[in-house]
This record gives structure tokens, C-alpha cells and sequence, in this order.
């Protein structure tokens, strides 16, 4: 039996941000803690996300690295406590998120980190003491606003997933204006991550129709909007299309995902600086044409399904890779390793955290050690 569960309050329009102050209210909060990050604060994004909480006290973490790490949750968890903090509001993209799930854990659980991984049997040892988080989304990318999941580099620097539905935040307040003033860059790699969730989730094997339906929307909703997003900054209703692809993919992905996010974790664990959703990107081609021949990619025609959702007239697999490359390209985005400034030197301990990651087993095609080198290969 499939458990399917959807998922906390999600209000995505254009002011939701004005809600804050309410929903802090209404879990009895008097002095929140925000964590967002440096380049969100210095851009006025955090002054905009703020309107709806003036007059309140508040303490500010600002120092979410790009990849969040266990250090930078001790940090945040050290703030919370001198500034007598008694609510958890993450204001930003997946990093900031990622890193508030990472402090509501440890400011309520014993040990190191690593003790709560998904792939070390943590799910289970994460109880509801987890502290509660509203969650602001300056992004349309990782989704984590609406996911039980959060993805921290821990002390012993591998990257790794911690899951729990304790950890999924108390409400999501998705306001697209918060996007508008992403840079193209960012707008793209983030935009493109978005992307990636809804086509590795729909491409798993696991049985989750609703998480089909919702991975195909989202795919149709994002493919349609990004270069609008990316192009025409301003533009309120590609920022929304897109935060819905956000949404609607990290709501999709409790179904699994697969070799895509294993190698992009695995990278992101070594080289914190790659971003996630440019890696997403440089291996969505690969990876789909790696996963064509499976059989429940033929017997449910989702390469059809996908090429529909993309507005593709060829559902032949190389043709949908070469429009997800073309798609990565028109973005501005690298389409390669190399053009990240990332060479296969460590190739043998990328493939051995790939095959170890919680995104493996949910790939529909199992991949061995020989698959995945010939993936980096593919997109050195």
C-alpha cells in the first residue's frame, strides 16, 4: 500500500507575506528567530518579506551558507538561544529553509546530525518535540517550504537527507513578489531545480498516481514559464507559474526521485559552491535517456506523458534531451561539468555517496557503480 500524504497550509498569491504576523500569532510566538541568508537580506528581499511583522520584536540569522551545513545550524541554534527566540520563521530559498528544519532538530534532539539521516535509519528517531517553522520562500526552486525533507553537509561532510513529516513547516506563505527581484541567473538554476523534481519524481517506478498528476502539472506550468521568469523578471505571473512548479514538485517528491539528485548530492557534499539546481540541470539529459528503456517508463508511455507536459512533438528519448539541454542552454545555464569548473578527479568517491544517497533506491532504473561513470562521463 502506497501512503500518500499532502501537506501543510500552503497560501501562494501575491501578498501572502502579509500574513506573517497572523500566523505567528497563532502559535503563540512572541519573538521569532528569521533565518535567511546575507545575499536576501542585502538585496531588501528580507525588509519586503517583512512588512507583515512590524512592530515585532525579532532576531535575524543571516549566515545561511549556499550549501547549509551542521556548523552554520550550531550558529543559528546559538542565536536562537542569546536572543531568547521562541519561534522559527525561514525567509528565503531552499538553503534558508533547509537550515531552519536543520535548527528546529537540533535545538530539540540529542547528538550530532548525523544521528537523524535518512540513509543512517534517522527518519524514525525525529520526534514532534521538532521545533515549528513558517516557512517564506524567496525562491522557485527546492520547495522545501511544502517538504518534509532537508538537505544539511554534516560535520563529516557528506551531504545527506534528513526526513521527517515533524519537520515539514507548520505553513508555507508563497508570495511570487518575493521572486521578482531574483537575478536571471539564480532565477534560472533555481527554476530549473523546480524542473528537475517534477520529472525525476514522475520518471520513479514507486506507485503515487496523485504525485504523477502533480509532477506532470507543475513540469507543464514551470516548462511554460521559465524562460519568461528568467527573461522578464517582473513578470508577476511567469514568478507565479513558477512558484507553483516550486510547490508542486517538492509536494511530488515524496514519491522518490533518483540518479539526478544522487549525483547532485553527492557533488554538492564535496564541492558546496556547485549549485544544486545547475547540477540538476547538467544531468537531466543523461539521466533520462538512462532511464528510457525501463520498463515502467514504456508500459505507462511517460515519455509521451512527459513530452506532452513539455510541449515537445518527438517523445523519443534522445529528443527529449536534447530539448532539456537546449531548454538549460537558452537559460544561460552550464550544460556540462566542466563548465561549473568541476572535472572528474574524484569520481570514485562521487560514485560511492551516489549509490549510498536516499535518491537512489527510488531511480527506476538501478544503477551500479559502471552506470554511474558513465553518467559523470556523459556530462564531463
Amino acid at each position: 500500500m502506497a501512503l500518500i500524504r499532502f501537506v501543510n497550509p500552503v497560501y501562494l498569491e501575491a501578498g501572502a507575506r502579509l500574513r506573517l504576523a497572523e500566523e505567528a500569532r497563532a502559535l503563540g510566538w512572541r519573538k521569532p528567530l528569521i533565518v535567511t541568508d546575507a545575499g536576501v537580506r542585502a538585496a531588501g528581499v528580507l525588509d519586503r518579506a517583512l512588512e507583515g511583522l512590524e512592530g515585532w520584536p525579532l532576531a535575524i540569522f543571516d549566515g545561511t551558507p549556499g550549501n547549509p551545513t551542521e556548523a552554520a545550524v550550531r550558529a543559528a541554534w546559538q542565536c536562537w538561544q542569546d536572543a531568547g527566540c521562541d519561534g522559527l520563521i525561514a525567509i528565503g530559498g531552499g538553503s534558508s529553509i533547509d537550515l531552519a528544519k536543520g535548527l528546529a532538530l537540533m535545538a530539540t534532539h540529542d547528538g550530532p546530525l548525523q544521528h537523524y539521516a535518512t540513509i543512517e535509519g534517522g527518519s524514525a528517531r525525529i520526534g514532534p518535540q521538532a521545533l515549528p517553522i513558517i516557512a517564506v520562500p524567496t525562491t522557485a526552486g527546492t520547495g522545501s517550504e511544502v517538504a518534509r525533507g532537508s538537505l544539511l553537509i554534516t560535520d563529516d561532510g557528506r551531504k545527506l537527507g534528513f526526513h521527517s513529516w515533524h519537520l515539514l513547516p507548520r505553513v508555507a506563505l508563497c508570495d511570487p513578489e518575493l521572486t521578482q527581484a531574483l537575478p536571471a541567473g539564480l532565477t534560472a538554476a533555481t527554476g530549473m531545480d523546480a524542473l528537475a523534481h517534477c520529472l525525476e519524481t514522475f520518471m520513479s517506478a514507486a506507485f503515487n498516481p496523485v504525485a504523477d498528476g502533480i509532477a506532470l502539472e507543475g513540469l507543464r506550468r514551470g516548462w511554460g514559464a521559465i524562460e519568461r521568469a528568467v527573461h522578464q523578471g517582473e513578470d508577476l505571473d511567469a514568478r507565479l507559474q513558477m512558484m507553483c512548479a516550486s510547490s508542486m514538485g517538492a509536494m511530488a517528491f515524496q514519491k522518490g526521485l533518483g540518479c539526478v539528485h544522487s549525483l547532485s548530492h553527492a557533488i554538492g557534499g564535496l564541492h558546496p559552491r556547485a549549485h544544486h539546481g545547475t547540477l540538476n540541470a547538467v544531468f537531466l539529459p543523461a539521466v533520462l535517456r538512462f532511464n528510457a528503456p525501463h520498463a515502467s517508463m514504456q508500459a505507462e508511455d511517460k515519455l509521451a506523458r512527459l513530452a506532452q507536459a513539455m510541449g515537445v512533438t518527438d517523445a523519443a528519448p534522445e529528443a527529449l534531451a536534447e530539448a532539456l539541454r537546449q531548454r538549460t542552454q537558452d537559460l544561460a545555464l552550464p550544460t556540462r561539468l566542466s563548465e561549473m569548473g568541476l572535472d572528474l578527479s574524484d569520481a570514485d568517491l562521487i560514485i560511492e555517496r551516489a549509490m549510498k544517497d536516499h535518491c537512489h533506491g527510488t531511480n527506476p532504473r538501478v544503477a551500479s557503480a559502471a552506470d554511474y561513470e558513465a553518467l559523470l562521463k556523459a556530462c564531463a
